[in-house]
């Protein structure tokens, strides 16, 4: 039997998204034109009706995360893409499937805000957005690329994901990795493992559409399928109805917690390099990590011993990863084009085991290597 054999591609990042959606099983996509993400619908506007997809252009962002919820009801795989001020508009409708456990992924190519902000600047603002930016206790999960290949590999991550938890699954982006072209080697998909969502094994009649397994997570039987299925934006029982006696409430939220806590190993990914021997590290994420490697390696030429960890995980935040390093090291370095979004998650698992130095750009302008390792060499 020959080996699989992998594809080169040119491809900007976004269109790396939509290979990865495309690769996961995405077919359906629903959204608006927004600077810098518009890439990603116009791809996919071509793409996914060769497949028997589905592209929809909405009227706006709010109606774009509606329907991609209600495709995914009805059983299709599915996704939007926005940037800054989209993302905000979609915020009550990502409540809305975080409560009715709805998997789905929701791209955020972020840009200099708030408001229309920067709209071809790259930034880093919307980090807190992306984990609390609707109201309430809700689990959900938060991702970021950093390369091309990334773009790919961890939008099929995303997808996978989303459907093993029933849960939206947000992947961060921004205008540098979204617009970078890098030359990436595809694998076949032969070799990429998809996961679907599990369905009921049970008669209709038996059917409970939020009893959780083992894990916390309920099968999901598709609108149409024979079963039944009561959908609500209130918090509700194992059939669906809304309830507020306590015993019940208590154990909704504990249930929608316990289906991400118990699969950590699974949905925490950090990527590290060089961090053996290291005395000071940097922690990045997105594009910033690219500028980050750079300056690590051009440390490492002069001798600092220096590591970087970068976050593809951002929430729930992987602190049995972090930790760790923070005891291990003299100094960590986290810069970000914020105002110091990440740093507090670190300096909350730090607790003075080291010295937290931020560095931080809200200029509109991309951290560089030089100036990151022009911080390493004072550490």
């Amino acid at each position: 039997m020959s080996e699989p054999t992998k594809q080169r591609h040119l491809l900007q990042g976004n269109e790396a998204i939509v290979e990865g959606a495309l690769t996961a099983g995405c077919r359906f996509f629903a959204g608006y034109p927004i600077t810098p993400a518009s890439e990603i619908a116009e791809q996919l506007s071509i793409k996914l009706p060769a497949v028997n997809g589905t592209f929809i252009q909405m009227e706006d962002e709010i109606a774009s995360i509606g329907a991609i919820i209600g495709a995914s009801l009805a059983g299709v795989k599915s996704m939007t893409a926005t940037s800054g001020p989209g993302f905000s508009l979609m915020q009550e409708n990502l409540g809305f499937a975080c409560v009715a456990e709805v998997p789905c992924v929701i791209v955020n190519v972020m840009r200099g805000g708030p408001s229309t902000g920067l709209p071809t600047s790259p930034a880093q603002g919307d980090v807190q957005m992306a984990r609390w930016g609707t109201h309430g206790d809700h689990s959900i999960v938060v991702l970021a690329v950093s390369t091309v290949m990334d773009s790919f590999t961890i939008t099929v991550k995303a997808f996978n994901i989303a459907e093993k938890y029933r849960v939206p699954v947000i992947l961060l982006s921004d205008e540098v990795v979204a617009h970078t072209r890098e030359c990436v080697e595809l694998p076949d998909t032969s070799e990429i493992k998809v996961v679907d969502r599990i369905r009921p094994s049970v008669p209709p009649d038996w059917y409970k559409p939020y009893e959780g397994d083992a894990r916390g997570v309920a099968p999901m039987a598709a609108f149409g399928d024979g079963y039944r299925h009561h959908v609500t934006g209130l918090i509700h029982d194992v059939m669906g109805f809304p309830t507020q006696k306590p015993g019940e409430v208590e154990e909704f939220h504990l249930r929608q917690t316990k289906k991400i806590t118990r699969g950590f190993p699974d949905i925490q990914m950090t990527k590290g390099y060089f961090l053996d021997d290291a005395e000071t590290f940097v922690i990045a994420y997105g594009a910033v990590a690219r500028s980050a490697l750079r300056a690590v390696q051009d440390a490492r030429e002069a001798g600092i011993k220096v590591g970087l960890l970068q976050l593809i995980t951002l929430f729930p935040f992987p602190r049995r990863t972090v930790a760790p390093l923070l005891g291990q090291c003299r100094s960590v370095l986290i810069p970000e084009m914020n105002l110091g979004q990440m740093s507090r998650e670190i300096q909350r698992v730090n607790q003075g085991s080291c010295n937290v130095v931020k560095y931080n750009r809200i200029d509109g302008k991309f951290i560089t290597p030089r100036e990151i390792y022009g911080q390493l060499i004072k550490l």
